[in-house]
């Protein structure tokens, strides 16, 4: 089946709609970010329910002033394991986005040279 009979263009295919780039609000993180969502996001992440969520997406559908949707893996801080798909709604100035670090680690001065041998 083709397009609809008042979709047909009779010079073609119609041209497609030009994305404009949104603004990014302040505070609002960026896929691959860390963030906790904790009680000052979320009432239901308050106390012994807050998590550390990995952010995959942004939700740039219109909500609430100040609330976005945010799509993402919760983390087990002690192995960095993702453990489950999440999709939370939160209030922007209570997520704590951790920053990634610019300080590197030092090489490691114990590095051992490693010899390859052929047809191995």
């Amino acid at each position: 089946m083709g397009p609809r009979p008042e979709r047909r263009s009779a010079n073609g295919p119609p041209a497609p709609v030009p994305r404009t780039a949104t603004q990014r609000q302040p505070g609002v993180p960026v896929p691959g970010e860390l963030v906790l969502i904790d009680g000052r996001a979320s009432v239901q992440f308050g106390g012994d329910r807050a998590l550390w969520l990995r952010v995959t997406s942004v939700c740039d559908k219109p909500t609430y002033h100040g609330w976005v949707w945010l799509t993402g893996y919760s983390i087990d801080l002690t192995t960095g394991r993702a453990l489950t798909r999440r999709e939370v709604f939160a209030e922007i100035a209570g997520l704590q986005i951790q920053r990634p670090r610019t300080d590197s680690a030092p090489p490691c001065d114990k590095a051992e040279s490693t010899t390859r041998r052929r047809g191995v």
